[in-house]
């Protein structure tokens, strides 16, 4: 496990790209791991033959740790060791055969009730001779490894009727999986990273419900937590899937968060009229230079000042310490189709408006797109979350641990309000949000919550327009 970030010290497997008796290149991805809900390639230190991988997908381990062994000095082409090892046995009998014919004539036949041990190793070993094959390699479309070997037979699959493409025709897992799904169709959602992370493979309902090769009736798994009888009729069908390694990182840090911080809640509403009309003033010459203006932006860099007046809230906690930060490192909750990571902008006080609208934009793009850093997602020190992109009007958001607060920004929508004016109150329709904070208890008070949120909503309602 190489060290992926000063402040990584640890990574999950999620799956392996190659297995034993696959050949890799140098700086060829050899598999991937995540890092605090962040997913990295792991490259190949040196060409050669995979020779055994030592951690098995969903596994966490320390940076540091052996996570395969590669044999450097082997040749492309040549057999993986479990492969003669499988083969072997066949290779060694046909001597004997030649040399003992007689013998192999007056045996006993083997009746179809008791096959013999050597009948069912002939019919699962390769053939004796293989042609070279179009290419001019050896013909290894009948060396099946362990694995192969293993998956076949959980998922009663023919290797005759699957396509290798490996050296020489070989059938490697990835064939073998690709098969199954062809002929039976995968669950929605499965792929084959959720075929690695269930290791070692099981059958599905159907197969354990199929009667076992001896008659008998195969005993259906125990699930988790049977449920009263009856109730499926009443659900109706359902489908059940392993949370992904993103998911079990979120449900992990969330309760634990939820565990450790006395939270608490502060709500303000915010006239956003000022910054919709400072907005349309810059929005066009800020797209020329190829930066877009959000919303966004503007509530990040009134917080940002906001976080410089009031410290307190730029802290986090460590036991019975609370250590306030001097550089306002900003985290941005990012949505992805899987998930949800927060990258950081550090040193977000040295940003203008435009670089703080340039700043998000890039985070957010390299977060959709795979391309963050592991240390992208570490020291942090307050984080906005943005929901109101989709709609949300109101939210209790959790703390990134171990920041003090964590403010939500709300759907900005148009609104009646009362104006107050020269000529007494009036009604007009502004737009409107809701700034929701959740807060550590442990850390500070309601009343530092409540002046935070009043000087942000203060600065968002002060922004200068021209004229």
């Amino acid at each position: 496990m190489p060290q992926m970030g000063v402040s990584v010290a640890e990574g999950t497997i999620i799956e392996w790209r190659k297995r034993p008796g696959d050949w890799v290149e140098a700086d060829e991805p050899i598999c991937d791991v995540t890092t605090d809900k962040i997913d990295v390639e792991i490259p190949a230190p040196a060409s050669g033959r995979v020779e055994a991988i030592l951690v098995e997908p969903g596994t966490t381990v320390a940076v540091g740790t052996a996570l395969a062994r590669i044999d450097a000095e082997a040749k492309p082409g040549e057999a993986h060791p479990d492969e003669n090892a499988a083969n072997g046995g066949q290779a060694a009998a046909e001597p004997a055969a030649e040399a003992a014919p007689a013998a192999a004539e007056t045996a006993p036949a083997a009746t179809e009730d008791a096959p013999t041990e050597s009948t069912a190793a002939e019919a699962e070993g390769p053939p004796a001779e293989h042609a070279p094959a179009e290419n001019g390699e050896e013909d290894r479309s009948q060396f099946y490894s362990p694995v192969v070997r293993r998956i076949a037979g959980k998922h009663d699959v023919d290797l005759e009727q699957v396509k290798g493409t490996g050296v020489g025709g070989r059938v490697r897992k990835k064939d073998v999986l690709a098969y199954i799904e062809a002929r039976e169709g995968a669950p929605d959602g499965r792929t084959e990273r959720a075929l690695h992370i269930e290791s070692p493979y099981r059958p599905d309902e159907a197969e354990a419900a199929r009667p076992s090769e001896a008659g008998t009736e195969a005993a259906p798994a125990a699930p988790a937590a049977a449920p009263p009888q009856g109730v499926e009729e009443l659900v109706g069908p359902t489908r059940r899937e392993p949370m992904s390694v993103m998911r079990q990182a979120i449900a992990r840090h969330m309760t634990e968060s939820r565990r450790t911080a006395a939270h608490c809640t502060t709500i303000v509403e915010a006239d956003f009229s000022r910054v919709a009309a400072r907005r349309r003033e810059l929005r066009d010459a800020m797209r020329r230079r190829g930066v877009n203006l959000t919303y966004l932006a503007f509530v990040a860099r009134a917080t940002v000042e906001a976080l410089q007046e009031h410290p307190r809230l730029n802290a986090s906690v460590d036991g019975t310490d609370i250590v306030y930060h001097d550089d306002v490192n900003l985290g941005i909750a990012v949505a992805l189709d899987d998930g949800l990571v927060v990258p950081v902008i550090r040193r977000a006080q040295r940003l203008s408006l435009e670089g703080m609208a340039a700043g998000i934009a890039d985070v957010a793009e390299r977060a959709r797109a795979g391309r963050l850093e592991p240390d992208e997602l570490q020291g942090g020190t307050f984080t906005i979350t943005n929901p109101g992109q989709f709609g949300a009007v109101l939210a209790t958001p959790i703390i990134s641990q171990p920041q003090v607060a964590i403010l939500d920004l709300e759907a900005i929508v148009k609104r009646p309000v009362v104006v107050e004016g020269a000529d007494g109150d009036s009604i007009a329709i502004h737009p409107m949000s809701y700034l929701c904070m959740s807060w550590d208890h442990r850390g500070l008070d309601g009343a530092d919550a409540a002046r935070f949120l009043g000087d942000v909503k203060a600065r968002l309602e002060s922004f200068e327009v021209s004229g």
